[in-house]
Protein backbone atom coordinates (compact mmCIF):
# COMPACT_ATOMS: atom_id res chain seq x y z
CA UNK A 1 0.00 0.00 0.00
CA UNK A 2 1.27 3.46 -0.91
CA UNK A 3 1.95 5.58 2.17
CA UNK A 4 2.04 9.34 1.97
CA UNK A 5 4.64 11.32 3.88
CA UNK A 6 3.28 13.47 6.68
CA UNK A 7 1.85 16.80 5.63
CA UNK A 8 3.71 19.96 6.46
CA UNK A 9 1.72 22.86 7.84
CA UNK A 10 0.70 25.24 5.08
CA UNK A 11 -0.44 28.76 5.97
CA UNK A 12 -2.98 29.94 3.40
CA UNK A 13 -4.25 33.48 2.83
CA UNK A 14 -7.62 33.56 1.07
CA UNK A 15 -8.95 36.71 -0.54
CA UNK A 16 -12.48 37.61 -1.58
CA UNK A 17 -11.81 40.73 -3.68
CA UNK A 18 -14.11 43.72 -3.83
CA UNK A 19 -13.65 47.35 -4.82
CA UNK A 20 -15.35 48.56 -1.60
CA UNK A 21 -14.73 45.64 0.79
CA UNK A 22 -12.07 42.97 0.31
CA UNK A 23 -12.40 39.97 2.60
CA UNK A 24 -9.48 37.91 3.83
CA UNK A 25 -9.01 34.80 5.89
CA UNK A 26 -6.04 32.80 7.10
CA UNK A 27 -5.90 29.13 7.98
CA UNK A 28 -3.12 26.71 8.82
CA UNK A 29 -3.64 23.42 7.02
CA UNK A 30 -1.89 20.15 7.77
CA UNK A 31 -3.44 17.55 5.53
CA UNK A 32 -7.14 17.44 6.29
CA UNK A 33 -6.62 19.18 9.64
CA UNK A 34 -7.28 22.88 9.40
CA UNK A 35 -6.95 25.55 12.04
CA UNK A 36 -8.56 28.96 11.78
CA UNK A 37 -6.09 31.80 12.36
CA UNK A 38 -8.00 34.99 11.53
CA UNK A 39 -10.33 36.65 9.07
CA UNK A 40 -11.66 40.12 8.38
CA UNK A 41 -12.02 42.84 5.81
CA UNK A 42 -10.04 45.60 4.20
CA UNK A 43 -12.59 48.42 3.91
CA UNK A 44 -12.36 51.37 1.57
CA UNK A 45 -13.94 54.77 2.10
CA UNK A 46 -17.05 55.14 -0.06
CA UNK A 47 -15.99 58.58 -1.19
CA UNK A 48 -12.50 57.45 -2.30
CA UNK A 49 -11.79 57.39 -6.01
CA UNK A 50 -10.96 53.98 -7.49
CA UNK A 51 -7.16 54.56 -7.53
CA UNK A 52 -7.23 55.31 -3.79
CA UNK A 53 -9.33 52.20 -3.11
CA UNK A 54 -6.85 50.06 -5.09
CA UNK A 55 -4.01 51.53 -3.04
CA UNK A 56 -5.89 50.67 0.17
CA UNK A 57 -6.40 47.07 -1.02
CA UNK A 58 -2.75 46.70 -1.99
CA UNK A 59 -1.48 48.13 1.31
CA UNK A 60 -4.00 46.18 3.39
CA UNK A 61 -3.14 42.82 1.83
CA UNK A 62 0.59 43.65 1.94
CA UNK A 63 0.31 44.37 5.68
CA UNK A 64 -1.62 41.12 6.28
CA UNK A 65 1.07 39.16 4.39
CA UNK A 66 3.85 40.80 6.41
CA UNK A 67 2.06 40.17 9.71
CA UNK A 68 0.83 36.59 9.20
CA UNK A 69 3.47 35.20 6.78
CA UNK A 70 1.27 33.00 4.56
CA UNK A 71 2.97 30.60 2.15
CA UNK A 72 0.33 30.84 -0.60
CA UNK A 73 -2.50 33.12 -1.63
CA UNK A 74 -5.80 31.88 -3.01
CA UNK A 75 -8.27 34.24 -4.63
CA UNK A 76 -11.66 33.98 -6.23
CA UNK A 77 -11.72 34.48 -10.00
CA UNK A 78 -13.86 37.20 -11.52
CA UNK A 79 -16.98 36.03 -13.24
CA UNK A 80 -18.81 38.23 -15.73
CA UNK A 81 -21.75 40.02 -14.22
CA UNK A 82 -24.50 41.93 -15.99
CA UNK A 83 -22.83 45.23 -15.04
CA UNK A 84 -19.58 45.34 -17.03
CA UNK A 85 -18.34 48.39 -15.12
CA UNK A 86 -18.63 46.50 -11.80
CA UNK A 87 -16.79 43.51 -13.26
CA UNK A 88 -13.95 45.76 -14.41
CA UNK A 89 -13.63 47.35 -10.96
CA UNK A 90 -13.66 43.91 -9.36
CA UNK A 91 -10.90 42.81 -11.73
CA UNK A 92 -8.82 45.80 -10.74
CA UNK A 93 -9.37 45.05 -7.04
CA UNK A 94 -8.21 41.47 -7.66
CA UNK A 95 -5.13 42.82 -9.43
CA UNK A 96 -4.20 45.03 -6.48
CA UNK A 97 -4.59 42.11 -4.05
CA UNK A 98 -2.64 39.73 -6.29
CA UNK A 99 0.19 42.25 -6.71
CA UNK A 100 0.48 42.59 -2.92
CA UNK A 101 1.19 38.86 -2.69
CA UNK A 102 3.32 38.54 -5.79
CA UNK A 103 5.54 41.40 -4.60
CA UNK A 104 6.24 39.20 -1.55
CA UNK A 105 7.11 36.26 -3.89
CA UNK A 106 4.03 34.24 -2.92
CA UNK A 107 2.39 31.81 -5.34
CA UNK A 108 -1.20 32.71 -6.21
CA UNK A 109 -3.94 30.16 -6.96
CA UNK A 110 -7.30 31.09 -8.43
CA UNK A 111 -10.66 29.32 -8.18
CA UNK A 112 -14.03 30.06 -9.73
CA UNK A 113 -17.05 30.54 -7.45
CA UNK A 114 -18.42 27.23 -8.81
CA UNK A 115 -15.20 25.36 -7.94
CA UNK A 116 -15.25 26.80 -4.43
CA UNK A 117 -18.90 25.87 -3.83
CA UNK A 118 -18.34 22.37 -5.27
CA UNK A 119 -15.35 21.75 -2.99
CA UNK A 120 -17.04 23.09 0.15
CA UNK A 121 -20.69 22.08 -0.20
CA UNK A 122 -20.58 19.42 -2.90
CA UNK A 123 -22.60 21.33 -5.47
CA UNK A 124 -21.53 24.25 -7.63
CA UNK A 125 -24.77 26.19 -7.28
CA UNK A 126 -24.86 26.21 -3.47
CA UNK A 127 -26.35 29.21 -1.70
CA UNK A 128 -24.14 31.61 0.26
CA UNK A 129 -25.72 30.42 3.54
CA UNK A 130 -24.77 26.80 2.75
CA UNK A 131 -21.16 27.83 2.09
CA UNK A 132 -21.01 29.81 5.34
CA UNK A 133 -22.48 26.87 7.26
CA UNK A 134 -19.81 24.52 5.89
CA UNK A 135 -17.01 27.01 6.63
CA UNK A 136 -18.16 27.11 10.26
CA UNK A 137 -18.44 23.31 10.42
CA UNK A 138 -15.13 22.50 8.71
CA UNK A 139 -13.13 25.00 10.75
CA UNK A 140 -15.07 24.27 13.96
CA UNK A 141 -15.81 27.96 14.50
CA UNK A 142 -18.03 29.18 17.33
CA UNK A 143 -19.86 31.62 15.06
CA UNK A 144 -20.18 32.75 11.48
CA UNK A 145 -17.39 35.09 10.38
CA UNK A 146 -18.17 38.29 8.48
CA UNK A 147 -19.58 37.51 5.03
CA UNK A 148 -16.50 38.62 3.09
CA UNK A 149 -14.17 36.81 5.48
CA UNK A 150 -16.28 33.65 5.22
CA UNK A 151 -15.98 33.74 1.42
CA UNK A 152 -12.20 34.10 1.71
CA UNK A 153 -12.08 31.15 4.13
CA UNK A 154 -14.17 29.08 1.69
CA UNK A 155 -11.61 29.84 -1.02
CA UNK A 156 -8.84 28.53 1.27
CA UNK A 157 -10.77 25.39 2.13
CA UNK A 158 -11.25 24.77 -1.60
CA UNK A 159 -7.51 25.15 -2.17
CA UNK A 160 -6.60 22.81 0.68
CA UNK A 161 -9.02 20.17 -0.60
CA UNK A 162 -7.70 20.52 -4.16
CA UNK A 163 -4.07 20.50 -2.97
CA UNK A 164 -4.61 17.30 -0.94
CA UNK A 165 -6.45 15.56 -3.77
CA UNK A 166 -3.76 16.38 -6.33
CA UNK A 167 -1.03 15.32 -3.91
CA UNK A 168 -2.73 11.96 -3.37
CA UNK A 169 -3.29 11.44 -7.10
CA UNK A 170 0.34 12.31 -7.91
CA UNK A 171 1.67 9.94 -5.22
CA UNK A 172 -0.63 7.13 -6.38
CA UNK A 173 0.36 7.66 -10.01
CA UNK A 174 4.08 7.61 -9.11
CA UNK A 175 3.65 4.37 -7.16
CA UNK A 176 1.74 2.79 -10.08
CA UNK A 177 4.52 3.74 -12.49
CA UNK A 178 7.17 2.19 -10.22
CA UNK A 179 5.11 -1.03 -9.91
CA UNK A 180 4.56 -1.14 -13.67
CA UNK A 181 8.31 -0.76 -14.33
CA UNK A 182 9.05 -3.60 -11.92
CA UNK A 183 6.45 -5.85 -13.58
CA UNK A 184 7.82 -5.04 -17.02
CA UNK A 185 11.22 -6.35 -15.94
CA UNK A 186 9.61 -9.60 -14.86
CA UNK A 187 9.54 -8.95 -11.15
CA UNK A 188 7.43 -6.99 -8.74
CA UNK A 189 9.26 -4.57 -6.49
Amino acid sequence: MNRLEPFETLRILGIDPGSRITGFGIIDAQGSRMRYVTSGCVRMQNNDALPERLKTIYEGIRDIVELHKPQVIVIEQVFMKINVNSALKLGQARGAAICAGVMQSLPVYEYTPTQIKQAIVGKGNAAKAQVQHMVVALLKLKGVPQAYGADALACELCHNHTHQTLRHINKSASASIVRARGMRRGRLR
